[in-house]
């Protein structure tokens, strides 16, 4: 089954949403500007229950639909999309461009929100599904775990949540297209802050100091060496080393450096083993050149793993949407990081991506959603839900 003919309807006005919400772009929890506007639209739907409040600045509407059938018990299906911007000065020069100076919409979640926003007014308006439809809107997924404050809320035992499904667009990716797969589709994410205390002193006489640089020059090259040296080449791991700070004059050896860094890993295994001989390389570099070193390693985000079964109905209702042509199953897993993990770590589901044709990639200051997109993913949506909890 194609596009919905109501949502193509519903096209303009979900428009109109996802340049409002671009062009207001809040970030992390301080969305309260984005959630109000959510909030008021789900009750102007006629959503049976609107919430506020949950995990500090989400949103959650429920829509109920019939009664099962033969007094089953009521399932309920989670669908969520995420609020927040990132701070990054917008170079689209749309008419709709951010309003709020080095704030923009730069990885689309204006396009999810209006999506999900114009799925939830389908299917309040229609009800053809047994079952509660429960649409969430969460705050800072940009680095904030706004999917965990939401499920410390109770998010999903208060909505009695038993699947739980996301989307997000993709640059690259055909618009009317879907990818996903089974299993991991987006890795964990590891904070490395490196703290490195020598013996500062005159450019001129290195041989009474003990040189900071050095000794993070060297560690930016021994760290990169896990990844080639230590890991097996089919598992996938990153190490990016991506701030060093050190030093402001040319003439003097500076008594403290700091680097920070990144770490992504697909796998549990491959997670401890990288955090192990990270620890294992700082502690050598620090004796080789007597240098004191402190390591701050802090585990984020999970391993995003999407569930078989919710996989395999995402690629069906997919398929029906956009012809099976133009979903892919088997997606290469992304080194990216999405705090939805915590999500499918609370309840089966699954995650896909959506087409958002040749546009600038995420985090770029020309990125923009795709609005031709949003046909495809809110009827996904509505789809999702009905097949999902038929009577």
């Amino acid at each position: 089954m194609p596009v919905i003919n109501r949502v193509a309807d519903l096209q303009p006005d979900i428009v109109a949403w996802r340049h409002d919400l671009h062009a207001h772009p809040e970030l992390m929890y301080e969305v309260h500007r984005t959630a109000a506007f959510v909030a008021d639209r789900l009750r102007e739907f006629g959503c049976d229950e609107v919430v506020t409040g949950i995990g500090r600045t989400g949103v959650v509407g429920v829509i109920k639909g019939r009664k099962p059938a033969g007094g089953a018990d009521v399932k309920a299906i989670g669908l969520r999309a995420d609020m927040d911007a990132l701070p990054i000065l917008e170079e689209t020069g749309v008419d709709y461009a951010s309003t709020t100076p080095g704030t923009m919409h730069a990885c689309g979640h204006d396009g999810h929100t209006a999506m999900l926003l114009g799925a939830a007014r389908y299917l309040a308006e229609t009800r053809n599904f047994a079952g509660d439809a429960v649409v969430i809107f969460q705050p800072a997924e940009e680095g904030g775990a706004g999917a965990a404050a939401m499920i410390k809320d109770g998010l999903m035992d208060r909505f009695k949540i038993d699947q739980v499904f996301g989307m997000h667009n993709g640059p690259g990716v055909p618009v009317g297209s879907f990818a996903m797969r089974t299993g991991p589709i987006m890795a964990a994410t590891d904070h490395v802050t490196i703290k490195i205390e020598g013996k500062g002193g005159h450019a001129a006489r290195p041989h009474i100091c003990i040189d900071t640089v050095l000794a993070g020059s060297q560690l930016v090259v021994a760290l990169q060496q896990i990844v080639s040296r230590s890991v097996d080449p089919l598992e996938s791991a990153v190490i990016s080393m991506c701030e060093f700070h050190a030093g402001n004059a040319r003439n003097v050896i500076p008594q403290t450096a700091e680097l920070k860094g990144t770490v992504r890993t697909l796998k549990a295994a491959m997670r401890d083993l990288v955090e192990k001989r990270v620890r294992e390389v700082c502690a050598g570099i620090a004796l080789a050149t007597g240098t004191k070193i402190h390591l701050e390693y802090e585990r984020s985000y999970p391993v995003v793993v999407n569930h078989p079964s919710q996989t395999q109905m995402a690629a069906r209702i997919a398929s029906e949407v956009a012809g099976a042509a133009n979903v892919d199953t088997e997606m290469v897993p992304i080194m990216g990081a999405e705090d939805f993990a915590y999500m499918l770590e609370a309840r089966p589901g699954a995650f896909v991506f959506i087409g958002n044709g040749d546009s600038a990639g995420l985090h770029h200051p020309a990125y923009n959603f795709n609005d031709d997109a949003i046909v495809y993913g809110t009827s996904y949506w509505v789809r999702l839900v009905e097949t999902t909890l038929a009577a």
